[in-house]
């Protein structure tokens, strides 16, 4: 079933999946299969349209849209669990639709009212999942549909670029996982984060350009690009901030800079090394209760021509740790009263939900709410966060992959992947 999937899914657009779907699981017992794909805040489930009769498993017309907070769907898309419901019409089982490790949305599978879930069934339920988001994200990048579905509200020309450009919100491996939020969803103009994995070299890179307009999006647009462009040609953070530097002095003058941290982790030993430019430290939390600044001087946002150069920070992470990039829109946004969220109020949140064992990524997207919440749903600036786990030098076991990005249990390989690499040394943060 699965390889006629993938047989009949490469001329096909987006809009014809659900029912080509349908026609290939319907053999194989499942009354009907419904797609429900994550709003860009995270916050609704939205079905994909183009689904034909008898989609839904059942007489009744499915929800066009099911909420996270509250509903089975949202459990499955908040844990990663294939969680199990029933009608009078049908069972239900909503599984995770997850790209690698980016949650995507969840699958509801119905069978005939009794049918009971043995472990090949919700084997074969996740590898249809699987799937079915290898499909979805083939599609979206040509699909205004997708577009338009997952988002509840009309976006500005700034963050229509930003999030064009930005890698998946989350990502995991054997050495680390990193996951991002980023707010207001529709709105934001400057902020902007960047990742990417070479051999045992993590590089992270997090702008915050001035102003609240399309200028701020294109300023970082083009801080992003300049930083990818010199990073692909060797390693080097200050290379990576001169290249930025120049790269906005020649197009702006000097009337348009970004602050920002770049840094690059060795996944095999824990040594950071990062600069700031004109931006917030990061901050590690280390076993899950204690909150550190990281101190190095920081050096003129890019893009003001003062011919300052930066300094490297080089610390030694400890196996667990999260390592955190802010930027200001989360620490110094004041609420109707006057009062920030504050550094201490964002990391204790973080804190806290690292001992409720939450994944990753939902601790994220309820920290991001919490922001929302405290500040009466409006923000007057960007906020962003990029978190970083390390594993320490032995490589995660599968089952803390699993809990940390959230995946349905048992996706990841039986034995972690064996690596050359050595135990670090071990310095004083």
């Amino acid at each position: 079933m699965l390889g006629d999937l993938i047989a009949a899914s490469h001329v096909i657009t987006l809009e014809q999946l659900p029912d080509l779907v349908v026609k290939h699981t319907s053999r194989v017992g499942w009354t009907g299969v419904l797609i429900y794909l994550a709003d860009l805040q995270q916050d609704v489930l939205c079905l994909l349209a183009g689904q034909g009769p008898g989609a839904g498993g059942g007489v009744a017309a499915p929800p066009q849209v099911v909420r996270v907070e509250g509903t089975l769907a949202g459990r499955a898309f908040q844990t990663g669990g294939i969680v199990a419901g029933a009608t009078s019409e049908a069972a239900h089982w909503w599984v995770p639709l997850l790209d690698g490790t980016e949650r995507l949305g969840v699958l509801r599978a119905s069978a005939a009212p009794g049918t009971e879930m043995d472990s090949q069934a919700a084997q074969d339920l996740r590898n249809l999942a699987g799937l079915i988001a290898l499909m979805i994200v083939s599609k979206r990048a040509v699909s205004d549909t997708y577009a338009r579905l997952v988002r509840r509200r009309s976006m500005n020309v700034a963050a229509e670029m930003e999030w064009r450009i930005m890698p998946p919100r989350t990502i995991a491996t054997d050495r680390v996982l990193i996951s991002a939020v980023m707010e207001p969803a529709y709105e934001v103009s400057g902020d902007v984060f960047d990742y990417a994995i070479a051999h045992e070299t993590v590089h992270l890179a997090l702008f915050d350009a001035m102003g609240h307009d399309t200028a701020a999006g294109l300023t970082a647009n083009l801080a992003v690009a300049a930083s990818r462009n010199r990073r692909r040609q060797g390693p080097g953070i200050l290379q990576i901030a001169e290249a930025v530097e120049r790269a906005l002095v020649e197009q702006f003058g000097s009337s348009r800079y970004a602050t920002g941290i770049l840094a690059e982790l060795n996944a095999a030993t824990g040594v950071l090394t990062w600069t700031s430019l004109g931006h917030p430290p990061p901050v590690v939390i280390r076993k899950g209760r204690t909150a550190l600044i990281l101190d190095c001087p920081p050096a003129p946002p890019m893009g003001t021509d003062l011919g300052l150069p930066p300094t490297l920070g080089r610390d030694q992470l400890e196996p667990g740790d999260r390592l955190l990039l802010y930027t200001d829109g989360i620490t110094e946004a004041r609420n109707r009263e006057g009062r920030e969220f504050g550094l201490a109020g964002f990391t204790d949140f973080l804190i806290q939900h690292h001992a409720d064992g939450l994944p990753v990524p939902e601790t994220l997207r309820r920290l991001i709410r919490r922001h929302l919440a405290y500040h009466d749903g409006r923000l007057g600036d960007d906020a962003t966060v990029l978190l970083l786990e390390w594993s320490g030098p032995t490589p995660y076991r599968p089952a803390r992959v699993e809990a940390l990005a959230g995946l349905p249990e048992h996706t990841t390989a039986a034995t972690p992947q064996a690596a050359p690499w050595t135990t670090p040394t071990r310095d004083v943060l």
